[in-house]
């Protein structure tokens, strides 16, 4: 069965949906399918993978992307296509950033009155804002294709934004590496890591990783931080990924956070500092399913995120961490960090995380994929 994948980077350092479909074609070679991927670059590899590559060239624009991906697809003779959330010509879409019509309308939400009307009129006239809505449109248009939901969260924004049916939709959240974010890495790398930050054992080390600061909710988390700190509490804050700006480091010298607040910037081994750390917290305006939430939970440590993070959808507040309705609440953030400096309700916290981690492996991740490949493949033969 030849099978295509379109992703925009077909490169497993780059996170999110890149990586995860470079993990998906080695799984499904494995399996047996010829592999073709459709992608404007290819990363280089000291052990490529025996797939079909099909270079785009470098496109700017979603809509004369989706077009080039929709004529190179004309050329191949596939016998299913699976879109990561680009082009319109598929079997099966998988929009690993969710709804992004949903995700914007909750970034507004983030921003100051006056910047969100900006923003919203800005938007309004964009070109490009315009080129995405033509691509969405054509998308969601078809109503026979297999739409794949990282979360029952972006299931019922598709279905809200888009019209989306729901019966056309397969829920599959992300799954996890269990083997490489385990609990046993804080033996491993704990000490060494807090060691070189110069972080005390006493002190509660709160992780946060993400790319996009201000949609994934880090003001919010350093006024937390500020507010703990100004308290006597002993609390830093490393955020990896992402790029500090002079913006959060005001920020951070109002809140009184500016002494306890470290940016490393993008890490490419992100197992050791989940283990060095005591809690992750993720006060995201919009995530379909956090893969770094998860991460967390596997090595074994508490969480704290918001209701429009997808992954929330499989805790329990209370149990694993905990789960807050605003994302701009920064005093209910504070309370529950201030709760997780209790040494015995986080070793709880922690062994309820590994445990709920486990029942959302990487291997049925992608076992699940393909067994919708197989669905709709016997489908396609029934109607030949």
């Amino acid at each position: 069965m030849k099978v295509g994948l379109v992703v925009r980077h077909f490169d497993p350092q780059r996170g999110g949906a890149e990586s995860w479909t470079c993990q998906l074609a080695e799984r499904a070679l494995t399996a047996g399918y010829d592999v073709h991927v459709v992608a404007q670059k290819f990363a280089v590899s000291e052990r490529p993978l025996p797939i079909v590559r099909h270079r785009l060239p470098k496109i700017h624009s979603p809509y004369a992307f989706a077009a080039a991906i929709d004529d190179k697809l004309r050329e191949l003779d596939l016998d299913l296509v699976h879109d990561m959330g680009f082009g319109w010509r598929f079997d099966v879409l998988q929009p690993h950033f969710g709804a992004a019509r949903a995700q914007f309308e909750r970034k507004l939400l983030s921003m100051p009155p006056l910047a969100r009307t900006v923003r919203r009129s800005l938007t309004a006239i964009s070109p490009r804002w315009h080129q995405a809505e033509r691509v969405a449109w054509r998308q969601y248009a078809d109503h026979r294709r297999m739409v794949i939901a990282l979360s029952k969260l972006v299931a019922r924004d598709l279905e809200r934004t888009h019209g989306w049916p729901m019966e056309r939709t397969r829920l599959i959240y992300n799954g996890v590496d269990l083997n490489r974010f385990k609990p046993q890495n804080r033996d491993m790398f704990r000490a060494e890591v807090r060691e070189r930050l110069d972080i005390a054992d006493e002190e509660l080390l709160v992780l946060f990783v993400a790319h996009n600061f201000a949609l994934k909710g880090l003001p919010s988390l350093i006024k937390a931080v500020g507010s703990l700190r100004r308290s006597g509490r002993p609390v830093r804050l490393v955020a990896l990924g992402g790029k500090a700006s002079a913006r959060y480091d005001r920020l951070a010298q109002q809140c009184g956070a500016s002494e306890c607040v470290d940016y490393l910037g993008a890490i490419k081994d992100t197992a050791p500092f989940y283990a060095a750390a005591d809690v992750f917290v993720l006060p995201t305006w919009y995530d379909s399913c956090s893969l770094v939430l998860l991460e967390a939970l596997a090595t074994g440590i508490p969480v704290v995120t918001t209701r429009n993070n997808g992954a929330s959808e499989i805790l329990t507040s209370g149990r694993e961490g905990f789960v807050i309705d605003d994302p701009g609440d920064w005093q209910q953030l504070a309370q529950h960090i201030d709760t997780l400096l209790e040494p015995e309700l986080r070793e709880r916290c922690g062994v309820a995380a590994r445990r709920l981690a486990e029942r959302y492996p990487l291997e049925a991740n992608y076992q699940q994929v393909m067994g919708l490949w197989q669905q709709i493949a016997g489908r396609m033969r029934l109607a030949a």
